[in-house]
């Protein structure tokens, strides 16, 4: 167990470290001469932004270690009792793997400076996103419907607030994705949402991340 805790540990700190130096070196506005047009747009600064999703980043990595270390201290108990995990588990990995695929690509595109390819893949990455969430809902359903409630066991209380940490996560970053997604709409210039396309991107390799690691812990205990 202690070993396992370890790996984890290892794994969710180098996340951290490659996301920590890809926004600190990336800046995907001066490939196509934007830096000027980037100070012009207003006194925000892209160090501020990119320094307050290391530190969101480092907390959420802090939050979700510290949930994966209770999980293995209490699955030592005599009353712990696995559940099987749903089948629609690995088609919301699926989901969600794509979902960053597209983020990435919408990234690209505005490195690029294309509008037209940053609309349609944030969109695409969007509908993935929402389908995983979904996804996750219908895992719970199904879990609740074979007797699997929240109250009956701890491994079944421990499944569903991991998956719904996570969750709530992926409905936060939505929430910028929806704002980005706006100004698009609004024929903002790409410029101007570079970077939101950008961390978001970043994000979702996070949360991708995480939850390969999530998913691995369920799968082997």
């Amino acid at each position: 167990m202690a070993s396992t805790l370890i790996v984890l540990a290892i794994i969710m700190g180098a996340v951290v470290f490659w996301l920590v130096r890809q926004t600190l070196n990336v800046q995907p506005w001066a490939e196509e001469g934007l830096v000027g047009q980037h100070h012009a747009g207003g006194p925000f600064s892209i160090s501020s932004a990119k320094i307050g999703l290391i530190v969101f980043l480092a907390v959420a990595s802090s939050l979700f270690s510290l949930f994966v270390s209770a999980y293995f201290q209490r699955m030592d108990f005599g009353d712990w009792t696995v559940a099987p995990e749903p089948v629609v588990l690995w088609l919301n990995t699926v989901l969600l793997i794509f979902s960053s695929i597209f983020f990435q690509r919408a990234r690209n595109a505005a490195i690029k400076n294309r509008a037209g390819g940053v609309k349609s893949n944030l969109m695409i990455a969007g509908l993935f996103t929402f389908a995983f969430i979904g996804g996750q809902l219908w895992a719970w359903q199904v879990l609740h419907n074979n007797g699997y409630i929240l109250s009956s066991n701890p491994a079944n209380a421990f499944f569903y607030l991991l998956t719904a940490a996570h969750a709530l996560h992926i409905l936060g970053g939505l929430w910028v994705w929806s704002k980005t997604v706006f100004k698009l709409q609004n024929k903002v210039e790409v410029y101007k949402v570079c970077t939101a396309v950008e961390l978001c991107a970043i994000y979702w390799h996070f949360l991708l991340l995480v939850w390969l690691v999530l998913f691995a812990l369920l799968l082997s205990t």
